[in-house]
């Protein structure tokens, strides 16, 4: 009957008591009852020691695990895991945020939105819901939100650096490098050993033209583990090159690339390097004053799933119909050969939180010009002799100010992007695959003008043959491809994209990722429509080749690989076995080689990100012709002033 009071005076007295009060305990209750037999026969003390080793045992553990428990929660703290007000979150409030985490997880952001606005009801101060619900306000392009969300975790907790990283990035994304500058700062005096939030510092620093600074930041990430982020030396070299150091510079080229040898920026990076190395006389110039060769170096740096599940049907739910009410903060417009920029100096963007869109791709404000690329055909035969005249745009409702270029997409150079789904759902079939893959590039690339690259995707996207004018290259690249895996065919559009745009260019050229999958994703960190916006943004027209084996009914997967093609103005292609495989590619040839290119100027543009539709009209000979190309773009935003 007094079993409470005891433990609870065990509590308070001394450890040298506890022995006699455990003994007063045992004879207390065997005293009533409860333990028979405790104190009988001659082993009775040593039952009494025994048991009372026992409960000191039970304490002793109890206080063990509540130490442990707190050093596992100091470490989360100091480690910028958690928020030290988040340790204090109700159960609710936590179920709540990990429900969230999950649909997150699931590419579903607009459910996990419902379910952190609950967590944070029910516990206002949990800084992590507010940094989640900012994330997946994010994932919805909605950055006003976002930043709300991240500023109110700061308010709330001013030692946590998660937040300040964030409002740095949210900044970054719209080349408000200013504004980045101090959040990226107040992060860094937080966690001053972190590579990913020094990352992105040194890219707030180059764009408010702090050079030097941006060279020792460099230096601190490259004597930490700082795996995946080769893009701060690629940042360092700008740094270096705007100081005229070219030494420097060739040093910080070198790390980026032994790095990140396949990196979007990889090729401007390795002829920025074969210009430092020419001779001599670049640098003797560069130190005379202005000259075309350090002109040219300028211009270089900067220019397990199924096909039918609730992923698929979210993905798909949330790219809907494009309106001109909506509008994107991160979409430039798009010209297939103008000048486009990773934010300030051409540098790539930091690679940090995975929701924060990356840098927009943009082009000058004297330079507000849509290019097209469209096919059409009559009765299924492609028609080759199209004039001017015989076409009709309406952009935005209204016909161009005036038409700038008309001609064949023949007539221009071809950057070519084969993306092949080396994941374990395309098995079967994937030696065939390669093999009439291999056949495709061949014909593809006819002129030394032409250039490609070939990559495959699994949970990853592995770059086996870069850019290259030679087909037997590629082939080669193509025989290296690897079967096995999960599968992120959005995050490898994204990717493939990126380093589509990000290839120097002197004069226009076409852009076209070829995609051969079966449309299943389980593994993206990217939404499809991110994907789709990386794609506008750079200019690329989308084909895809399904390596399904049968011709049943539409599935999700199927219908994920129509949004990607005819979104971006290709077309989707559904082979069915292996035997039509080889004719679907040769399709794919002629629809790509018989495309017509315009450019325009559109009419009443405003710099304000409102989607802006597209409609291309052909007729010839009275008769009206089926067009296939692109449906809109999202007008550039106008710069940020700093």
């Amino acid at each position: 009957m007094q079993l409470a009071p005891h433990r609870r005076l065990c509590k308070e007295i001394p450890l040298r008591l506890a022995w006699a009060v455990a003994c007063l305990l045992c004879s207390q209750i065997s005293a009533f009852g409860q333990v028979p037999n405790i104190n009988m026969g001659p082993d009775g003390g040593f039952a009494q020691v025994d048991f009372a080793q026992m409960y000191l045992d039970q304490i002793n553990r109890h206080a063990q695990e509540r130490e442990q428990q707190n050093a596992r929660n100091n470490e989360l703290i100091q480690s910028g895991t958690v928020s030290a007000l988040d340790l204090e979150a109700p159960n609710k409030a936590v179920e709540e945020f990990n429900r969230a985490t999950s649909l997150m997880k699931a590419q579903q952001s607009k459910e996990a939105v419902k379910h952190l606005q609950k967590a944070i009801s029910v516990y206002p101060k949990f800084v992590s819901a507010h940094i989640g619900l900012g994330l997946a306000y994010l994932d919805q392009e909605d950055g006003a939100h976002a930043q709300a969300e991240f500023e109110a975790a700061a308010k709330l907790d001013a030692k946590f650096p998660g937040s300040f990283l964030n409002l740095g990035l949210v900044a970054l994304s719209r080349n408000d490098f200013a504004t980045a500058l101090p959040e990226l700062e107040k992060a860094v005096s937080l966690r001053p050993r972190d590579p990913k939030i020094l990352s992105s510092l040194a890219y707030a620093q180059n764009g408010t033209h702090q050079y030097h600074e941006v060279l020792e930041t460099a230096r601190h990430v490259h004597e930490l583990n700082h795996r995946g982020m080769a893009n701060v030396h690629y940042v360092a070299a700008s740094a270096a090159m705007s100081l005229k150091d070219y030494k420097t510079m060739e040093r910080e080229l070198n790390f980026f690339l032994s790095e990140d040898p396949t990196n979007a920026f990889a090729p401007v990076a390795r002829q920025n390097l074969a210009a430092l190395s020419h001779d001599k006389a670049v640098r003797a110039a560069a130190a005379a004053g202005p000259t075309q060769a350090n002109a040219t170096l300028v211009a270089s740096l900067r220019p397990q799933s199924f096909p039918n599940n609730e992923r698929l049907k979210s993905q798909l739910s949330n790219v809907g119909e494009e309106s001109d009410s909506e509008s994107c903060e991160e979409c430039g417009t798009l010209e297939a050969n103008s000048k486009t920029e990773a934010g300030e100096g051409g540098v790539p963007s930091p690679t940090a939180t995975r929701s924060v869109p990356a840098a927009p791709w943009t082009i000058h404000t004297n330079v507000d010009q849509v290019t097209l690329f469209f096919s059409v055909t009559s009765h299924g035969h492609m028609v080759n002799d199209l004039q001017q005249s015989d076409i009709r745009i309406l952009d935005d409702n209204r016909p161009p100010e005036r038409i700038e270029q008309f001609a064949p997409q023949s007539k221009l150079p071809l950057r070519l992007a084969l993306l092949v789904d080396t994941s374990g759902s395309v098995h079967d079939r994937f030696s065939f695959e390669k093999h009439a893959a291999t056949e495709f590039v061949k014909k593809m690339l006819s002129s030394a003008s032409d250039q490609g690259f070939v990559a495959g995707f699994s949970e990853e996207t592995i770059v086996t043959q870069d850019f290259s004018s030679e087909s037997s290259e590629l082939g080669k690249g193509i025989d290296k491809l690897a079967n096995g895996g999960g599968t992120a065919l959005f995050d490898a559009v994204s990717f493939a994209c990126r380093k589509l745009a990000a290839y120097p260019e002197r004069q226009r050229v076409a852009r076209v990722l070829v995609v051969l999958s079966d449309g299943e994703d389980n593994s993206s960190h990217t939404s499809l429509n991110q994907s789709l916006h990386a794609a506008e943004r750079a200019g690329v027209t989308i084909y895809t080749v399904s390596t399904r084996e049968d011709r049943g009914d539409k599935t999700d997967a199927d219908r994920i690989l129509e949004v990607l093609a005819e979104r971006t103005g290709g077309e989707a292609m559904f082979p069915g076995d292996i035997l039509t495989l080889g004719k679907s590619f040769d399709k794919l040839h002629d629809l790509i080689r018989s495309r017509y290119f315009v450019a325009y100027k559109p009419a009443d543009f405003q710099p304000n990100g409102s989607y802006r539709t597209i409609s291309v009209v052909a007729e010839k000979d009275g008769k009206r012709l089926q067009v296939r190309s692109r449906k809109g773009y999202h007008a550039r935003m106008a710069a940020a002033s700093n």
